[in-house]
């Protein structure tokens, strides 16, 4: 798969995240070798909150106009499934993977009553070796990032050894590489890239160390999150706050 190719080159795999057509043009026109589908910034952008609150028809629409105006390696967040059902969610997986999809992300938590929490590790970690014996049964070939939730959800005290654990029970299940969102700390970083022979996905935070160091600590890919979705708004209300105080469109220009 060329995709996985990327994984092997010197420096960790940039994604570009996206959530619509003209920002996957801008992706392009910045040289993007992959780019890879915002669950929360696609959801934010259809009025829901992140969570399997969108509906996987809606996200399929979406990834099906990404991909019909783009020849980039396209990864999709597929959040937690959008079923606990293996079965249905390799039908799910199937449906991206006919529009082009070559990777997707897969999460280990749920959204209950407006609350994220961790399912049972052994629970998904089996509902993942379905999924992967399914398609490998089927000959789909698809990069499956999982992304343990331990640091997003700051499993208290024991957060490192949580994350092991999960990451070899998810490795041993079939997954592709393991995807640790709020992961910051160099020292964190450094022990879980040595406790797995899959490829570390980290997550664009405040405090993550540069490119760089993150390479030097193991990291094979990097994401830039929904951040720069929230980011781009900011910007388009400071400029709208100035054309209204200015009673100009000066500023745009």
């Amino acid at each position: 798969m060329a995709f996985k190719k990327l994984y092997n080159q010197e420096e960790p795999l940039l994604i570009y995240n996206v959530w619509d057509v003209p920002s996957v043009k801008v992706a392009e026109k910045l040289n993007a070798k992959a780019i890879g589908t915002s669950s929360a910034a696609i959801a934010a952008l259809l009025g829901y909150n992140d969570g399997e609150e969108l509906s996987f028809a809606e996200l399929e629409y979406i990834v099906k106009r990404i991909a019909l105006n783009t020849k980039l390696p396209l990864s999709v967040d597929l959040e937690a499934g959008y079923s606990r059902n293996p079965t249905e969610i390799v039908q799910h997986i199937k449906k991206l993977y006919n529009l082009g999809v070559v990777g997707i992300n897969i999460e280990d938590s749920i959204v209950i009553a407006g609350k994220r929490q961790l399912l049972d590790s052994v629970l998904f970690a089996k509902t993942l070796s379905e999924i992967t014996t399914q398609l490998q049964k089927e000959n789909i070939h698809i990069f499956i990032n999982v992304r343990t939730d331990t640091f997003l959800l700051n499993v208290a005290n024991v957060v490192l050894e949580e994350t092991k654990t999960r990451m070899q029970q998810y490795e041993k299940a079939g997954a592709s590489g393991i995807f640790i969102p709020c992961l910051e700390k160099e020292i964190d970083i450094k022990q879980l890239t040595e406790a797995t022979r899959l490829p570390i996905n980290v997550m664009c935070m405040p405090k993550l160390s540069n490119f760089n160091i993150l390479t030097q600590l193991g990291v094979k890919r990097i994401s830039m999150g929904n951040f720069l979705f929230g980011n781009m708004y900011n910007h388009y209300e400071e400029m709208v706050n100035k054309i209204v105080k200015q009673q100009s469109f000066n500023s745009i220009f």
